[in-house]
């Protein structure tokens, strides 16, 4: 079923692609499509899937570089073309090398620049933060995936100008909740690391990190907490592949 569906994809592809490079948007259905064939609802990727239709996957990707953001654009616009890039980078870079166990079996795989907008290249670090870090919402943390088991889970849709906003919401609050990336309960505190990386973020609004992890929190940290590194879980850098499952333990 899932070849036949890649099949049909890939004749859809052909025939409207150059329609869509001509257009002054980006359209992200096929990336969408590609998502749900091939992404479950956890967050994990079969990539094997994603391979057996590279052609349409690399289409996708191509039209993402011929179309860059413009002036007139809405701020969601802009927001959610650069998340998809970063994703769809991330997803470029594994499958260039796949099968690999993580990203960090490529070389350099933060510096390395592999898309391409205006003449200008870009790495996974220029993305997130040179553009994405400047819009100055901490919670596009929580959309950004590159592939590893601790990372906010890759959403198995497209981000668009009209579920952006309620993404950052909706993927913020998951995040925070998701007891595979975050332990909250009345006896343990243990977070992912992206809140030490991110720190200055997450206090940028005149909050600390306690105060901002609470407002999405279902069981609240109380404010007399001092976090060290043992509040810190270690990140996962295995690649979040679809027969993986890593649960949190003490041990990590």
């Amino acid at each position: 079923m899932k070849s036949l569906k890649a099949n049909l994809w890939i004749i859809f592809l052909f025939l409207f692609s150059s329609i869509y490079c001509q257009k002054e948007v980006v359209d992200h259905s096929s990336w969408d499509q590609i998502l749900i064939l091939n992404v479950t609802d956890d967050g994990l990727v079969d990539y094997d899937g994603v391979t057996s239709i590279a052609v349409v996957f690399y289409t996708y990707f191509r039209s993402l570089q011929t179309i860059s953001p413009k002036e007139n654009w809405s701020r969601e616009e802009k927001l959610a073309y650069w998340l998809n890039v970063y994703n769809a980078t991330a997803m470029k870079m594994i499958i260039d090398e796949y099968p690999i166990k993580t990203i960090n079996d490529i070389e350099n795989p933060w510096k390395r620049k592999v898309f391409k907008s205006q003449n200008v290249r870009y790495s996974l670090d220029d993305i997130e933060h040179d553009i994405l870090r400047k819009f100055g919402d901490p919670r596009i943390h929580f959309l950004l995936n590159c592939g590893s088991m601790s990372s906010p889970r890759l959403w198995n849709r497209a981000y668009t100008s009209a579920n952006i906003n309620e993404s950052l919401e909706e993927r913020t609050r998951e995040f925070i909740n998701d007891p595979q990336r975050n332990q909250i309960n009345s006896s343990v505190v243990r977070i992912s690391e992206l809140f030490k990386w991110y720190e200055k973020d997450f206090t940028s609004q005149n909050v600390d990190v306690i105060d901002f992890i609470n407002r999405y929190a279902n069981v609240k940290i109380s404010k007399n907490l001092r976090l060290t590194d043992r509040n810190y879980i270690t990140y996962d850098w295995s690649l979040n592949k679809n027969n993986n499952k890593t649960p949190i333990t003490s041990n990590n």
